[in-house]
């Protein structure tokens, strides 16, 4: 009886699986990327990888299936840093400090993907480009809510969160076209500045100064 090879093993069998489909999905980004969607033939992405088409339908399908898997990446990683900064426990205007932070690197981290959502998403199969589509307004109503949350709590001046949330959200996701990694400011510093500008934009007062009114209203009712 012949000795089981690793690739037989089945937890290694799943990591050699996972370890094609990431290299395969990595070559689409970067194809995706220099030449345009519709420019980019799988003949191409086997190429790029030095493999035969086989190897590609072995994890995907077709080529739009290809660009789905990166669109939704893009927007998962955006919704991962709005859920991650509002289960966090703080203040309205903590909660959306670290949004800012999480959001930009998310953006950032994700350049390529987000670049190629931007460019391509006419070219999505139309159930995937719904199904995105509705992420990314999940994405607004959690971040129109932290606004609204902010407003009641008197920490933000913001007279139409809607309208707020669109601009932070394009803001944010504009980001891809002007970032360079070799740029002045390395990434945290970056997602620092967005995230200061993203509470300028909300109005949001400086904690020290939302501390320090109660004591003054105390004083004055003595």
């Amino acid at each position: 009886m012949a000795a089981p090879t690793l690739a037989s093993v089945p937890g290694i069998r799943d990591e050699v699986a996972t370890l094609k489909r990431e290299r395969t999905l990595s070559a689409a980004v970067d194809l995706f990327y220099e030449r345009g969607y519709e420019n980019t033939t799988l003949d191409a992405v086997a190429e790029r990888l030095g493999v035969t088409k086989p190897f590609i339908y072995a994890h995907f399908h077709s080529k739009a299936e290809l660009l789905t898997e990166i669109c939704t990446r893009g927007i998962a990683s955006a919704l991962d840093a709005i859920e991650r900064a509002l289960s966090s426990t703080g203040s309205p205007t903590e909660k959306l400090r670290a949004l800012g932070e999480h959001f930009t690197l998310a953006v950032l981290q994700s350049q390529m993907h987000i670049a190629i959502f931007a460019r391509e998403e006419k070219n999505l199969p139309p159930a995937d480009f719904d199904r995105i589509s509705t992420m990314r307004r999940r994405f607004d109503r959690k971040l129109v809510a932290l606004l609204r949350e902010g407003v009641a709590s008197g920490e933000f001046t913001v007279p139409d969160p809607e309208m707020a949330a669109l601009a932070i959200g394009g803001m944010v996701s504009w980001a891809y076209v002007w970032y360079r990694p070799n740029g002045r400011l390395p990434l945290p510093a970056v997602a620092g500045e967005m995230s200061g500008l993203i509470l300028s934009m909300a109005g949001a007062k400086p904690a020290p100064a939302r501390r320090a009114a109660a004591p003054r209203r105390a004083a004055a009712r003595r």
